[in-house]
């Protein structure tokens, strides 16, 4: 069962069947794509929409580009220094009206213990009953300065230009249920 509007009630996001993932410009004309798996989190859709919360974490350790090599430099001190910092966060602090049915999610992340303003561009992807339990579908994306969070490493090519862009682009597809709901197996 699909509905136009999100069920009210306290969700908690399935860490099995929600993704976040990034790309980030790499050695000037190519894009290198990451993840991070273990996503967790509640959210409470609210009535009237706008107080609706939203609270997010993953652990920094978590990040995976698909070689191991580049996956310990992120976890390094140069990146994302995933021994003094732990944990990611993203917590919202407003949800607003966006285009074409989409809504705004203000909100703040933490990485490497700096906390910054991210908006989140989310959508509604619908409501499904899975063996009587219901789950809600959302997507969201956003983009980010990793350079706001003291994520600053970088080396300037032979060539010319950096090897790494600043500019981080997400999109997250998360699967929620009902807070205290046990999870689902597909």
């Amino acid at each position: 069962m699909t509905t136009a509007t999100p069920p009210v009630g306290v969700w908690e996001i399935d860490p099995r069947h929600t993704s976040l993932e990034f790309t980030v410009q790499h050695l000037v004309v190519a894009r290198v794509r990451g993840r991070f798996d273990g996503v967790t989190g509640t959210f409470e859709v609210a009535d009237p929409p706008r107080e609706s919360r939203l609270s997010v974490s993953v652990a920094s350790a978590n990040v995976s580009s698909g070689v191991a090599r580049r996956d310990d430099h992120l976890r390094s001190p140069d990146f994302l220094d995933a021994e003094n910092f732990p944990t990611i966060t993203y917590t919202s602090r407003a949800v607003r009206p966006g285009e074409d049915g989409a809504f705004v999610i203000e909100g703040e992340l933490t990485v490497r213990g700096v906390t910054r303003p991210v908006e989140l561009d989310a959508r509604y992807l619908g409501t499904h009953a899975d063996g009587g339990v219901p789950l809600v579908a959302f997507s969201a994306t956003g983009s980010l300065d990793r350079e706001d969070f003291g994520v600053t490493f970088n080396r300037v090519l032979e060539a010319g230009g950096l090897a790494i862009g600043s500019r981080i682009d997400i999109e997250i597809l998360v699967e929620a249920l009902p807070e205290g709901t046990a999870r689902h197996v597909l």
